[in-house]
């Protein structure tokens, strides 16, 4: 689970982990929790989004599944920052194909853009041609709304890349 720090990443894992609210404080380093959602397991890393911990990203994400984005949908003023780490860390060849979910997070609060906004400040369609699936998930990680349906669509793109890998190495034999 990666972002700019203050996105709502720590907030939303534990809204996932214990189905309801806690007060966290930024993260210096990472969180990983299991975490079920519509009986799937998911083991979650929730990396600090500071600027000085970004580097650190790709180390958390060099075999993984799937890559969740959280988003602060209010904050347009960092929303480029936001895109530009977001595609930083798509580009990654570790990366490569991965699938996208973008939790646009803090949908409760005046002034949060619409995932189809979000589309076209992040670039997502761009990284579709890359080879990417990608979901802008719309989400409030007070109080849960959207959480588990973004991760239950994650879960199908994840299964979706898994398959058409097969595939490929059926044709290669």
């Amino acid at each position: 689970m990666l972002g700019l720090d203050s996105a709502g990443k720590t907030t939303a894992l534990y809204r996932l982990k214990f189905d309801q609210y806690l007060n966290t404080v930024p993260t210096i380093g990472f969180n990983c929790e299991k975490v079920k959602v519509a009986g799937i397991n998911f083991l979650v890393w929730d990396v600090g989004g500071q600027e000085k911990l970004r580097p650190l990203w790709k180390s958390y994400t060099r075999c993984t599944d799937g890559i969740v984005f959280v988003l602060d949908s209010v904050d347009v003023e960092r929303m480029e920052e936001a895109k530009m780490e977001l595609i930083r860390t798509v580009k990654a060849p570790e990366n490569s194909s991965v699938p996208i979910l973008v939790l646009a997070n803090k949908q409760d609060l005046p002034g949060a853009r619409e995932p189809r906004e979000l589309e076209k400040l992040l670039g997502l369609t761009e990284l579709g041609h890359g080879g990417h699936q990608w979901h802008v998930q719309p989400a409030c990680a007070i109080t849960g709304d959207g959480l588990h349906e973004g991760l239950e669509v994650l879960y199908e793109m994840i299964l979706k890349r898994r398959k058409l890998a097969k595939e490929r190495k059926k044709k290669c034999r």
